[in-house]
Order: C-alpha cells, then structure tokens, then sequence
C-alpha cells in the first residue's frame, strides 16, 4: 500500500474500457468530495449546439457534419472515423487543444477553490500517451472484456458486432492495467453497493 499523498491536490487520473464502470466511479468520487474535470463531457460541450469545435470541424470535414440542431453528427462522423483513420486523427487534432484548456482552466479553479484531490476522468488515457506524466496516479477500473460486452449491448441498441469494434479501438485489458497504480475490479459479484464501497476506501486513502 503506498503512503498518504503529500501533494495537495493530488492529480488523480481514472480509467477504464467501455462498460466497465468507470463513469460510476467517476460520480461517487465527486460525490465523496473530488473535484471531477471528465474530458468526455468537455468533448461533449464542445461538439454541441453552439460548441467551440464546431466551425473548425465544418471547415475541416464539412458542412454536412453538422446536424439540423446545429451540433455534431455523432454517427456520421463515427462513421467517417471508423472508416478512414486519418479522420480520427484530423478530428482530434481539432479536439485536443480545445479540451486541453478547458481541462486547465478547470483544473486552475479547483486548485484555487482548495481541491484535495481533482479527478481527470480519461477514457483514452492509455490511448493518449502523453497524460501519464501529468498526473500523480492512475486508477483504473477493471472487468473482462466480455463483461464490457454484455453491459454496453444492454443499455444501448449497439450489436455484439459494434460494441466489439469500439472495444477494439480502445487499449487492451493489459495495457490498462500496466498503467494502474489503484485497481478497482467490477466483475462478477460486485454490486452497486459493492463498488460504492469499493470507492469510498479510495476516496478516505485521500482524505475526503
């Protein structure tokens, strides 16, 4: 077990695969007392109606990007990723940076406002590469890939065939973990309750 933190506040970086758990981790740590900055909902902020990306996202992919709301067509652009990896690149170029601010300006707030600990909630931490050394710990939640499987088929119309892909596009299992300093397992037999409590021992590890 590591000793306490001594950095306030202590840059805590939490992942996960998809259907793992993660965003329900995410949410009993900010209501535990964290300051949570979530990088998917900034995407998210930035890619709605009226969002920042979205005139550069025109510019560079095209007007038909943009829905009849005025915000991103999230299915065609999946579309056009999945199909032609230069896409994901150019879209994250345009991305990236924006969220890198926004990330900062959040992260300044916290810092001011006397956070004990800000969590960066990061989907494509490992993916990302470049994350790891701007925090202090990665804790990732963990379940199989089959697991992953069962729960995204459940809550959304996606197929066995699509959910796979998105599994695939993301690190492996193994390369999650190898990352991990804290691991929090949401598998078979973990309840709700269970992973709430699970959490709660990291969120008191920190002192909140």
């Amino acid at each position: 077990m590591k000793v306490a933190p001594e950095r306030s506040p202590f840059r805590l970086g939490l992942t996960g695969g998809i259907g793992s758990g993660k965003s329900t981790v995410a949410a009993r740590l900010q209501a535990c007392g964290a300051t949570l900055i979530d990088a998917d909902h900034i995407s998210r902020s930035l890619t709605a109606s009226g969002g920042m990306a979205l005139p550069l996202i025109a510019q560079a992919f095209g007007a038909d990007l943009i829905d009849a709301q005025g915000a991103l067509n999230r299915a065609r652009m999946r579309e056009l990723v999945f199909a032609d990896p230069s896409a994901r690149q150019r879209l994250e170029a345009i991305l990236h940076p924006l969220i890198a601010e926004q990330t900062r300006q959040q992260h300044e707030a916290a810092v001011a406002a006397g956070s004990k600990l800000i969590v960066h909630d990061i989907p494509l931490l490992v993916e990302s590469g470049h994350w790891r050394t701007r925090l202090d710990g990665v804790l990732v939640v963990d379940c199989r890939e089959s697991t992953q499987t069962e729960r995204v088929m459940a809550r959304s119309a996606l197929t066995r065939e699509a959910v796979q892909a998105i599994i695939d596009a993301q690190a492996t299992r193994a390369q999650r973990l190898a990352t991990a300093d804290w691991v929090i397992y949401n598998d078979d037999g973990v309840t709700i309750e269970t992973l709430h409590a699970y959490t709660d021992q990291i969120a008191a590890w920190f002192g909140l």
